[in-house]
């Protein structure tokens, strides 16, 4: 069983470049397609408490009813935006990798580059050509 899992979208770019630097490392993640196989309460607390970041920063705008659903409103408490991702999965930013060296975010997704117990391998380009990682294994 691999020692790094990965909340994964396969629609987001974000999630598949942070992917492909997992890979990059020789490392084959555990991929949860958290659409298709959603997060439970507990382990999405456990997620949020492990990053160290708000609730509320976990949220994702672009792309979900958000706005539909006012979660903007300041008003709202942990549980209910808690409440709110248990009901609509789509809400949860992504990606999420959890490894031996901690629980992130990886929003840009070289972010999971402080987290990766392997070094890179090679060179790295984003889907958007974008140089993170040059051909001496590097970060740009």
């Amino acid at each position: 069983m691999s020692q790094i899992t990965i909340y994964h979208n396969p629609q987001c770019g974000t999630s598949r470049n942070t992917l492909a630097l997992i890979r990059n490392s020789g490392e084959e993640p555990t991929i949860i397609e958290y659409l298709k196989t959603p997060i439970d309460r507990v382990t999405l607390l456990r997620l949020v408490k492990d990053m160290g970041i708000e609730v509320r920063a976990l949220l994702r705008i672009k792309g979900t009813p958000y706005e539909e659903l006012e979660l903007g409103n300041e008003s709202l408490n942990d549980e209910q935006l808690i409440d709110a991702m248990m009901e609509h999965p789509i809400l949860i930013n992504r990606p999420i990798v959890v490894t031996p060296l901690g629980t992130r975010l990886c929003r840009p997704s070289e972010a999971v580059l402080d987290i990766l117990p392997q070094a890179q391998r090679g060179s790295f380009v984003k889907e958007d050509g974008q140089v993170v990682i040059d051909e001496h294994g590097r970060k740009v």
